[in-house]
């Protein structure tokens, strides 16, 4: 029998805020253990939590993003449990009454081509709530310490409907989903530091059958290959357990990313479990109309919206678009060099293959760089007057990129304007034709790019200053040749 997965992510995003959720502690990563505390945190007697508007607005702003309806009035609950990493034994949360309900991540699956974007899909959420994060016990040997500077930072949950189908639509929805977010200044998304964490919910079922099968819950997913992976692994699972007569029971595993193994840890909550009531501290949140008219005009244009733009504007390919679009930064620094230059075809491409491979080597970010659009527009254009080759050009950028300098300035002072002096191209070109008889001979023979080897020796003597159009213009002429073919 063939199965397909109904697969249900959640995702915790630790939101970037100054202070945490319900206190003016500060809210970070990297801190010496259990010095981001105050008694609110710690859950002293007698300590009252504080809303942090800051949080209510970046989720405000992240269900706008995603198209999610914004509820006129949230509420907080409490979700009661006993674990050490809860100094409260219950977190506050929102269960009845979400702050965002419904709303869509856009996907795109393997496929794309240099010109043609791969198939996209639109995964349904079911809401998006805040809560508050817990601490982290730390496992040493013979002993778990826990450390609470993680408990109370802003924590949103991120849940979607069973409708993704494979491993590789998980992974797509991740992506496409922390790209979003950092772009959206929501949150850093760093899942090395915690900051953003997923759980996936697995069921299989007969091909055709519309009833979901029993769900498991795999925990520890923390990369989103790890999600990818676990993902694909129970998969498998859950199949060879039916085909082997067996049945799935609905339970939480741990999944292991290093050995590519899970394990069962203990079976599935219900929601009735954690006994969630009212939070008696905290007051429901009215949103209204003013308020989210505000956060909309922060909300900045969506990574596929810009990709779409890109190719419709620019006539860019998929193939420089996709590294665009993958950083807020970059595309701003794409469209403000395209706008100066009028030349986006070769923006895209000096800052898809240039750029970045000079921000690479010198291990910096491209706010900390010294090139700006302005010089690299400056460039394009020297290239587009023919003031300078596209060899020459290659080394202006990388002092451009160096100094700060621009480009203007750097040809000039190191006297890189290309030769158009017809009468030293033509000795270059002379000397040149007498020192490669071969080639010259293949030339002749009917070898198009034979000349290539002649047109070389010519640019090394002129130090690539000499004009290549007309070097090969005056080169034909002294072989005998036809002007070079158009294509």
């Amino acid at each position: 029998m063939k199965y397909e997965a109904a697969i249900g992510l959640e995702v915790h995003v630790q939101l970037r805020t100054a202070s945490k959720m319900f206190t003016r502690v500060a809210a970070g990563y990297g801190a010496a253990p259990n010095t981001l505390t105050d008694p609110v945190v710690l859950a002293l007697p007698g300590a009252l939590p504080v809303m942090n508007k800051e949080a209510l607005d970046k989720i405000i702003k992240a269900g706008l993003m995603l198209g999610c309806a914004i509820e006129p009035v949230c509420k907080w609950d409490r979700k009661n449990y006993f674990y050490p990493d809860s100094p409260k034994n219950y977190q506050i949360s929102q269960y009845d009454q979400p702050i965002c309900l419904g709303g869509t991540v856009e996907i795109e699956l393997p496929g794309a081509s240099r010109n043609v974007m791969g198939e996209h899909k639109k995964i349904p959420l079911t809401r998006i709530h805040l809560e508050e994060d817990v601490g982290k016990l730390n496992h040493g040997t013979g002993d778990s310490l826990v450390d609470y500077n993680r408990a109370g930072t802003p924590l949103m949950e991120i849940v979607s409907e069973p409708a993704l189908h494979s491993a590789d639509e998980a992974f797509a929805f991740l992506t496409s989903l922390r790209t979003t977010l950092v772009q959206g200044g929501i949150s850093d998304c760093d899942m090395e530091k915690g900051q953003l964490r997923c759980d996936a919910n697995i069921s299989i079922r007969p091909v055709g059958e519309t009833m979901l099968g029993t769900k498991v819950e795999l925990k520890n997913l923390n990369s989103i290959s790890f999600v990818r992976d676990g993902i694909a692994l129970e998969i498998r699972r859950q199949s060879a357990v039916l085909e082997g007569g067996g049945f799935i029971g609905q339970e939480t595993r741990q999944y292991d990313g290093e050995a590519g193994t899970s394990t069962a840890m203990r079976s599935k909550e219900m929601a009735h479990d954690y006994r969630y009531f009212p939070d008696p501290d905290l007051m429901p949140v009215k949103v209204d109309a003013a308020w989210q008219a505000q956060i909309r005009a922060t909300v900045p244009e969506l990574p596929f919206d810009r990709q779409r733009r890109f190719f419709e504007e620019y006539q860019l390919p998929y193939t420089i678009t996709s590294v665009l679009v993958s950083d807020r930064e970059l595309s701003d620094f794409f469209e403000e060099t395209a706008k100066l230059s009028g030349k986006p075809q070769a923006a895209g491409n000096w800052i898809t293959n240039d750029l970045l491979r000079e921000l690479d080597g010198a291990k910096i970010t491209l706010t900390d760089c010294k090139l700006r659009p302005s010089h690299l527009a400056g460039l394009l254009q020297l290239v587009e007057a023919g003031v300078i080759s596209s060899t020459i050009a290659r080394e202006v950028f990388a002092a451009m990129f160096l100094t700060g300098e621009a480009a203007e300035a750097i040809v000039a002072r190191q006297d890189l304007k290309q030769s158009t002096d017809a009468g030293e191209l033509e000795k270059w070109v002379a000397e040149a034709i007498a020192a490669n008889p071969k080639a010259v001979a293949e030339f002749k023979a009917g070898k198009e790019q034979a000349i290539n080897a002649v047109k070389g020796t010519v640019m090394k003597a002129s130090k690539g200053k000499a004009n290549p159009k007309l070097v090969d213009e005056i080169m034909r002429k002294q072989l005998g040749a036809s002007p070079r073919p158009v294509n």
